[in-house]
């Protein structure tokens, strides 16, 4: 059974797909009225799911009239995505930083499952026992000598 985090983040995702401009507006109370759920579980949802290593850019404006902004942002070729990637790297990556890109790089059709779950498994805290900060630099060389391969074989 799919939680409610998942839930929001699969309507938000509909909605964004179905809409006709390149962003959505959503008042956080009235999606939370939706779900019957707190607004807060809706900031958590916003915060997780919605990241720019996930492929999204978040705005949002506080107030009555207030609103949250969603944009997905689209690269036109798979390789524009790699790019992208590989220069968030550069100080090193986190578990979950590691996770959205790899979900992005899913989400964007650049990598197959199989091949997210064979790179999730590379990169997680259990098989680099390493201390911090130096895990997260040696997970981010890793993400970019896989990105630099997938690169490589997108353009051949």
């Amino acid at each position: 059974m799919r939680n409610i985090s998942d839930v929001i983040e699969g309507y938000l995702k509909e909605v964004i797909e179905l809409s006709e401009r390149d962003h959505i507006e959503i008042k956080r109370n009235e999606v939370a009225e939706k779900f019957q759920c707190v607004p807060s579980q809706i900031n958590y949802v916003i915060n997780t799911r919605f990241t720019v290593d996930r492929g999204y850019l978040v705005e949002s404006k506080r107030g009555g009239g207030g609103y949250i902004r969603i944009k997905r942002i689209r690269m036109h070729q798979k390789s524009d995505v790699i790019s992208d990637i590989i220069g968030r790297l550069e100080n090193g990556a986190t578990q979950s930083m590691a996770e959205d890109i790899v979900f992005r790089l899913l989400d964007e059709d650049v990598v197959s499952k199989r091949e997210a779950k064979l790179i999730l498994s590379a990169i997680d805290r259990s098989t680099l026992l390493l201390p911090l900060p130096v895990r997260d630099e040696v997970r981010a060389r890793i993400l970019i000598a896989m990105l630099f391969t997938l690169k490589y074989q997108s353009n051949t």
